[in-house]
């Protein structure tokens, strides 16, 4: 078994929703720009988008926005999500963000609900990994949490998984709740053991995400959106990153005291 080094947990906001709201008219408020910067301004690792082809929330125009505003960040990262088989890949070659995380979606899906399954999808999902890497693109791959696929994901050339969290959000507070954080557990672990880096999202939000870091090992970044842009419709972007971030740092402290 291999020994696994704690790391600090990465902070990526999805700024989706915000998109989705000014979407709704024609005034270009609220600005996704702005809700990245002080996202960043804040303390956030790094800032998510996820452009699906009909354009709901996400627009072309937001993918390069935000990649030259991340200009200014250097030491932020830019993740850009997407199914690589649609539009996806033109975004990676145009921006070149940090990260590429593959998503299984179709085009009208209402929102990521699976992660890829092997041996089925390695054929078209190694060629598109290859380019990515070759434009310097990490690529994590969205995946469920079953320890027996992490392998077939690292042997298709990926770099990081993101363990899709639904599951977990949706047994927060049930009897279900520590067979879950069990389940992500084992596949994290699967998935340093192969060497892959581990990242995380999908309905994490500030009641259950000390716990998903505290007791998930090695999770190097999660990515939230929907329960982030919720909250800061309340508390203001700056206060609910800062508290998004003592989640995480609750979560490190009580799993490097474990």
């Amino acid at each position: 078994m291999t020994s696994h080094t704690p790391h600090r947990t990465a902070l990526s906001v999805n700024v989706n929703k915000v998109a989705l709201l000014r979407n709704t008219r024609h005034l270009g408020i609220p600005s996704v720009t702005r809700a990245a910067e002080l996202c960043l301004q804040a303390g956030a690792q790094g800032i998510t988008v996820h452009p699906r082809p009909d354009e709901r929330h996400i627009r072309s125009h937001d993918v390069r926005e935000l990649a030259a505003l991340m200009k200014a960040w250097p030491d932020r990262e830019y993740n850009i999500e997407g199914n690589p088989s649609q539009n996806l890949m033109d975004f990676i070659r145009q921006v070149r963000p940090h990260q590429a995380t593959f998503v299984p979606d179709s085009e009208d899906q209402f929102t990521s609900d699976h992660g890829w399954s092997f041996p089925q999808d390695a054929e078209r999902l190694a060629p598109l990994i290859a380019e990515c890497k070759a434009l310097g693109v990490r690529v994590s791959l969205f995946m469920d949490p079953l320890p027996e696929q992490m392998a077939a994901a690292r042997a298709v050339g990926a770099d990081r998984v993101e363990l899709y969290t639904e599951p977990y959000a949706a047994a927060w507070g049930t009897p279900q709740q520590a067979h879950q954080i069990g389940r992500y557990a084992a596949a994290a672990r699967a998935a340093l053991d192969v060497g892959l880096g581990v990242n995380a999202g999908h309905d994490l939000n500030r009641d259950n995400l000390a716990a998903f870091v505290r007791e998930v090992p090695g999770v190097l970044e999660v990515s939230i959106g929907h329960a982030l842009i919720g909250d800061a419709l309340e508390l203001g972007y700056a206060a609910t990153v800062q508290a998004y971030l003592a989640c995480i740092e609750k979560g490190s402290q009580s799993s490097a005291n474990s």
